[in-house]
């Protein structure tokens, strides 16, 4: 069973999954939670405690995975019979993909001193569209194995696309990406409610 969770930033969402999972262990499921954060900046690690913080007295016994690029292999392999999984979030991992695809394929890319010139002009727009076409490949991956994991999968994603067109070309594609991401899921998903100010909102089923 797939819940997919959407909220925008301090909805409220992450807690609305905790609650979700914490209905399945009071049945007797054991609990997994997924992180796929990257504690990058002084910011982010701050966030990240605070997260930490708030699992430690919400009542679940969980058993932590740190996982930031390979979610579907993950994922698959934890899923059984008898098991909540909290997956928190698709959209960091969605960031964690397209650098890491941008990061290798510039490396690849990368000109040597007698041939910077002739690289120049076309490495960034090559570059983009070989870290797309990555992208792409990984989250059919991942859209794919969904109907096939046992157990039960509590995915949080963030709302990204209902405030304005950011600037920038990298933003935008993050928002585009992050929007399509989470309509793929959601036509899978077997629950989709979305999070706003604290209060769930059941988008599916009706």
């Amino acid at each position: 069973m797939i819940h997919l969770v959407l909220g925008g930033a301090r909805s409220g969402k992450s807690r609305y999954g905790e609650a979700l999972v914490r209905q399945y262990t009071a049945l007797g499921f054991d609990a997994c939670y997924v992180a796929t954060a990257q504690a990058l900046d002084d910011e982010m690690a701050t966030r990240i405690a605070k997260h930490q913080a708030g699992r430690t007295d919400d009542g679940i016994e969980w058993q932590l995975f740190e996982e930031s690029l390979a979610l579907t292999a993950l994922l698959k392999r934890l899923a059984k019979p008898g098991r909540v999984i909290l997956v928190d979030c698709l959209t960091l991992w969605l960031t964690n993909q397209l650098l890491a695809s941008s990061a290798k394929i510039e490396d690849e890319l990368a000109p040597t001193e007698w041939n910077a010139a002739d690289f120049i002009p076309s490495a960034s727009s090559t570059s983009n569209d070989e870290a797309l076409a990555s992208w792409q490949a990984e989250k059919s991956a991942f859209v794919d194995s969904l109907a096939d994991l046992e157990g039960v999968v509590v995915l949080i994603s963030n709302e990204v696309g209902s405030g304005i067109v950011p600037l920038g070309e990298l933003s935008r594609q993050f928002v585009d990406e992050a929007g399509w991401l989470n309509q793929a899921v959601a036509a899978l998903a077997d629950n989709v409610t979305l999070v706003v100010a604290g209060l769930p909102l059941a988008l599916k089923p009706l």
